[in-house]
Order: structure tokens, then C-alpha cells, then sequence
């Protein structure tokens, strides 16, 4: 790392960046995100029979023959129960499914879960203004917090190098998503916010670390004659192994979740994993490359 010189080569990272942008974009675009009943509206139904040479084709077929709906999915978890999703249901029609099942033979009735449509969007619309919110006001902080001493750079160059850099962080996991739910059929849920909002707190996190060490050599080097790509190099050396060593424990961590923690919260640490890896990412070969494309006129 001695000899690293990120702004010499910031044209790869940051065509880099906009690949995967620009893919996750097309992704969600063209196959759009297949949204749970959180969000919809719906209803999540867990049983579990007695007879374990019920499959899932079994279940499914008994619940076709009461609707053709193309929304309604079933899916066996590791402790061999079946989560059945499908539109709201009334207090008959639960009854209905229920009397259906039960010619598979004796189940019982672990979880029902039911959620209008009305509510389904509501919460889809204040999930998409929480992010909005996030990213927007940790960008506003950022500008704030780096007022007084960021000359040569402005301020809100930060702010708006972070705005970037999550939007990028946010985006990619989305069409990693996007691309999951058209070949494996996997939902969006409240969790799936939830996970995008600890990425960003992750990725800003890191982001400030470096920006923080950036004002730190700008103020130290001023007058040195030493070029905003100079310090800033000297700033992603410094830092590095500190981004790197942090992001590798908490991946260890996510990678102990996915193989030994509950089948329901899978994808829920998948996209936190995928975040955090490009969350890094962006911290270091992104973010500080749009700084000193915004800065380079005005630092000597």
C-alpha cells in the first residue's frame, strides 16, 4: 500500500462504480423488486403437518384448487413448516384454505399473519421516504460537520461526495435483489429496508474515517506545496487497513449468520453483506475520487 496511488488510477474504480450502478438500475427497471405482503398487502401463513412426506407441490396443489392467483407461493423451511403467501384473505376463505389443506392430513396452525393492502402501501411509501430521509440528511451532517475546517474543499463537496457514494451503496444491493427475486423468486420486506439502512450507517461510518484523515492532511500539508491527489493518496494509505480489517470482522460475522442463523433472516444478512462489501467499497474508491474531481480547481 506504500506505493498506492488511487487517484492516478480513479478512472477504473469509478467506471467500476458505474457498471454496477448502471446494471443495478437496468435490473430493477427491467424485472422490477417482487415485494412481500408487507408491502402489498397480503397474508403469511405457517403450518406445519404431522405427515413429513408432504411436499410442497402437495401444498400448492391443494391451495390451486381454490384460487389460480399467480402471487400465492409456498416455500418449506428447514424445519420442514410451509410458508404460504398469498392475497388478503376473509375469515371464510381462511376457512377454506384450511379445510383444503387438512385432505393432505393433520397440521397445525404455527403463525397467520394477514395485512391489507391499504397498510401494504403505506408502509412501502414511508420505507422509500426513511431512505430518502437518510440519505439526504447524513449528507446535510457531513456539510455541517465539515464547515469550518475543510478549506481548501467546501463543505458541502463532502456532503455531496457521501450522497453519492450511499446512493451507490443503496442502489446495488437493490438490483442484487431484483435479480434474486426474478430467478429465485425472493420478496422484499420491511427487513429489506432495515438492511439497507444499517449498510448506510455502515458505509458512512467508514466514509467519515477517511474524509476525516482527508481535512486532517489538508490542514497539515497547506502551504507544503503538496496537490489534493497527492494527500489524498496519502489519506487512503492511512486509512486502509483500518477500513479493511473493520469490514473483514463484520463480514465474518454475516458469513457465521448465513450458515449456521435462522433460514428466515437469510437474505435479510445476504443484503447486509452485499452492502457492506460495496459499502467499503465506495468509502474508499469512490467517495474520494468524486472529492477531488470536486476539489482539484481549488486546492494547491
Amino acid at each position: 500500500m506504500k506505493n498506492f496511488k488511487l487517484i492516478e488510477n480513479r478512472n477504473i474504480f469509478l467506471g467500476f462504480s458505474i457498471v454496477m450502478v448502471s446494471l443495478s438500475i437496468i435490473l430493477v427497471g427491467t424485472l422490477g423488486l417482487k415485494q412481500g405482503i408487507d408491502l402489498r398487502g397480503g397474508t403469511q401463513w405457517e403450518v406445519k403437518f404431522g405427515n413429513p412426506a408432504v411436499t410442497t407441490d402437495a401444498v400448492k396443489n391443494a391451495i390451486e384448487k381454490l384460487t389460480n392467483d399467480k402471487e400465492d407461493s409456498v416455500r418449506q423451511t428447514s424445519d420442514g413448516s410451509f410458508i404460504i403467501r398469498m392475497k388478503d384473505l376473509t375469515e371464510q376463505q381462511h376457512a377454506d384454505y384450511k379445510a383444503a389443506l387438512a385432505t393432505l392430513g393433520d397440521f397445525q396452525e404455527q403463525n397467520f399473519s394477514s395485512i391489507g393492502p391499504t397498510i401494504g402501501v403505506e408502509l412501502r411509501n414511508r420505507s422509500i421516504k426513511a431512505i430518502i430521509a437518510v440519505l439526504v440528511g447524513i449528507s446535510f451532517y457531513i456539510a455541517y460537520a465539515f464547515r469550518k475546517v475543510s478549506k481548501p474543499v467546501s463543505s458541502w463537496k463532502y456532503g455531496f461526495a457521501t450522497l453519492i457514494s450511499l446512493f451507490h451503496d443503496v442502489v446495488i444491493p437493490t438490483g442484487f435483489l431484483a435479480f434474486l427475486g426474478w430467478y429465485k423468486g425472493i420478496e422484499i420486506d420491511t427487513n429489506f429496508i432495515v438492511a439497507l439502512l444499517v449498510v448506510m450507517g455502515f458505509s458512512v461510518h467508514d466514509t467519515i474515517v477517511v474524509f476525516d484523515r482527508i481535512r486532517e492532511n489538508l490542514l497539515t500539508h497547506r502551504g507544503k506545496g503538496i496537490t489534493l491527489a497527492e494527500i489524498i493518496n496519502i489519506s487512503v494509505r492511512e486509512t486502509f487497513a483500518r477500513s479493511i480489517n473493520t469490514t473483514l470482522t463484520l463480514i465474518i460475522v454475516l458469513v457465521a449468520l448465513l450458515i449456521f442463523g435462522p433460514s428466515s433472516l437469510f437474505y435479510f444478512i445476504l443484503t447486509i453483506l452485499v452492502g457492506t462489501v460495496f459499502g467499503t467499497y465506495s468509502s474508499i474508491f469512490l467517495a474520494s475520487p468524486i472529492l477531488y474531481l470536486w476539489g482539484k480547481n481549488s486546492a494547491n
